[in-house]
């Protein structure tokens, strides 16, 4: 093909032709408004939709997932209280009322008040590495 014929100029006559030009940008525009371009454009609108929406699905799992993990760390943390509970009671009220620390079931109290904590403190710290990924 040649340059002349690119351009729509016909072989012979190097001058140009308007309605050349003219019938080429007037199919373009005829078919952008009669929608022969709608299956393409259709296409594309389904592909974007179904980015859009795995998108949407991703999101989703990830805040349900934070959820999760916040009402386990909340649930674990009043389960803890619980449990511990009664033995914080306990030494407070030998305490109170005049025991000596030497009494073995103020000394039992105590340990139970300072390890139950360190080790699910250290159970925690063991778990939490897998957690991330």
């Amino acid at each position: 093909m040649r340059t002349a014929e690119l351009t729509g100029h016909p072989a012979g006559n190097p001058a140009p032709n308007p309605h050349a030009v003219d019938k080429a940008a007037s199919s373009d525009l005829l078919s952008a408004l009669t929608g022969k371009q709608a299956g393409r454009d259709r296409a594309v609108a389904e592909n974007t939709r179904r980015v859009v929406m795995a998108s949407l699905g991703v999101m989703q799992d990830q805040k349900a997932g934070r959820r999760r993990t916040r009402s386990l760390a909340l649930a674990s943390l009043v389960l803890a209280l619980l449990a511990l509970g009664p033995f914080v009671w306990r030494v407070a009220e030998d305490i109170l009322g005049g025991e000596r620390f030497g009494d073995i079931a103020t000394q039992t109290s105590l340990w139970a008040c300072i390890l139950y904590p360190a080790i699910l403190a250290a159970v925690l710290v063991v778990g939490w590495p897998r957690n991330k990924p």
